[in-house]
């Protein structure tokens, strides 16, 4: 065990010991995949202490909620995915709270579980249902849990920065490889769910130059190298394949996207680390970490965080079957969001590029929109997105780890714009968000493309 998940270790069961003290508790939880992980993992780990608990989701913790929790008066509340960034709210409105986190936090208090107390990144080192997991085996033996961590930490995008899970995550993973497996596959999504040729027409991270966004080049693609598309008037999927095929076909779409000048980053990341839930069925979204995230964040994206709570909790009838429904309507509006994009442009900036969505993408999905925008956009830019939303401009930003390397990093920026303007905001280098007050978009954006500026040149 490293020196930084003893002393987490040494924290968590701090935090278990107060938990323990308490018949009932409040949790408040994220809505993406890591929130949603990470409220299943502590969930469980209360059913099996015997302590009683109310569940609540959030978009985003602000001081208005956290007012509204302290009129409930709870005996504990215990924030995962969130909570770091609000310290002082929830200190001088007097609620008593365990925080398990890995955003930049906003202070400390005793009962705070967050890598980055620790000398640790929470951008890629562990993720909120990693801090999760790390509480729930001090409260027990919940070491069948560690599958939810990783596939938190995926959803999270923490494999990014490397290719791979690293450092504590990595830890997390190779203690349980009786319940989850890294294997070394071809990265790109679907490999349990999707046709082949699906795969590749879906692909957007990286983008396939003529390949992606095109069914009809991919399938004709895959008929030049000689492979059989279809078997027995049935799609083949990933998992279908013979090994001998999986090789021709990642070897021939590597020299493809050589040929047609994709990136050398992004030809090495065709190739990568992919995540196998060994308990889950097989063809199934929830045996791969990456298809299991994303049908979690489908539910949460359409505040249905609960149905994706339940799944992760076990249900594999009702719950999974209204998941795979909002997973389907979550896959229509982003090829709407990404053909809005497409049809009206982005705007470019000396140092950003962004575009205004107003209110024909939902503001719980254009951060999404702006990640897959991105690859067939300026790379060399980060992107950023602006979607209305009820008490503001929700804003969602996108980089890549070429840009994180040179020097961006879009938590730092964005909360400084926002202190500048009365907004709010925050998250990782790599990938952040904020909410605008209206009027107030032009002059945040601007200021933002200053501060990148700064950021970027200091590091040539």
């Amino acid at each position: 065990m490293s020196e930084t998940m003893l002393q987490m270790t040494q924290r968590a069961r701090r935090c278990a010991e107060e938990i323990r003290k308490h018949k009932e508790v409040r949790l408040v939880s994220h809505i993406d995949a890591d929130g949603i992980s990470s409220a299943a993992i502590t969930a469980r780990a209360m059913e099996r202490a015997g302590i009683e608990y109310e569940m609540l989701f959030v978009k985003q913790l602000d001081e208005t909620i956290v007012s509204e929790l302290a009129d409930s008066n709870p005996e504990l509340i215990i924030f995962t995915d969130l909570g770091s960034g609000q310290i002082e709210h929830i200190s001088s409105y007097g609620l008593h709270a365990v925080i398990a986190d890995h955003h930049r936090p906003q202070g400390d208090t005793e009962l705070h579980l967050n890598p980055h107390l620790f000398g640790a990144n929470g951008s890629f080192e562990i993720s909120g249902s990693g801090t999760a997991f790390l509480l729930a085996e001090q409260l027990g033996n919940n070491r069948d849990l560690a599958d939810l961590a990783i596939v938190g930490c995926i959803g999270d995008m923490q494999y990014r920065k490397f290719g791979k899970l690293v450092s504590l995550n990595r830890e997390i993973l190779e203690a349980s490889p009786e319940i989850i497996t890294a294997k070394t596959d071809i990265s790109l999504f679907g490999k349990q769910t999707r046709p082949v040729y699906k795969m590749l027409q879906y692909s957007s991270d990286p983008y396939l130059p003529g390949l992606t966004g095109n069914e009809d080049a991919c399938i004709e693609f895959l008929k030049r190298i000689g492979f059989r598309c279809a078997e027995e008037e049935r799609w083949r999927r990933w998992i279908d394949l013979t090994d001998e095929e999986r090789i021709k076909v990642t070897s021939s779409l590597l020299q493809y996207s050589v040929q047609n000048g994709l990136s050398s980053y992004s030809v090495n990341r065709l190739v990568g680390e992919c995540y196998i839930l060994l308990h889950e069925k097989e063809g199934t979204e929830m045996r791969d970490a990456s298809e299991y995230a994303t049908l979690l964040n489908a539910t949460g994206r359409y505040m249905k965080a609960e149905i994706g709570m339940a799944v992760c909790m076990g249900d594999r009838e009702e719950a999974y079957e209204d998941s795979k429904r909002l997973l389907n309507e979550h896959r229509k509006n982003l090829v709407d969001g990404l053909n809005f994009v497409k049809e009206n442009g982005v705007i470019q900036l000396s140092h950003l590029q962004y575009f205004d969505a107003g209110s024909a993408i939902p503001e719980t999905i254009v951060g999404i929109v702006a990640g897959m925008s991105h690859a067939s956009s300026n790379r060399y830019l980060p992107i950023v997105a602006f979607a209305d939303k009820e008490d503001g401009h929700k804003v969602s930003a996108r980089g890549t780890q070429e840009l994180v390397n040179r020097g961006l990093n879009l938590s730092d920026a964005i909360s400084r714009a926002c202190q500048e303007i009365g907004g709010a905001g925050g998250g990782h280098d790599i990938a952040a968000g904020a909410t605008v007050p209206f009027g107030k978009k032009q002059e945040f954006i601007e200021r933002l493309n200053e501060l990148i500026a700064a950021q970027i040149s200091s590091c040539a």
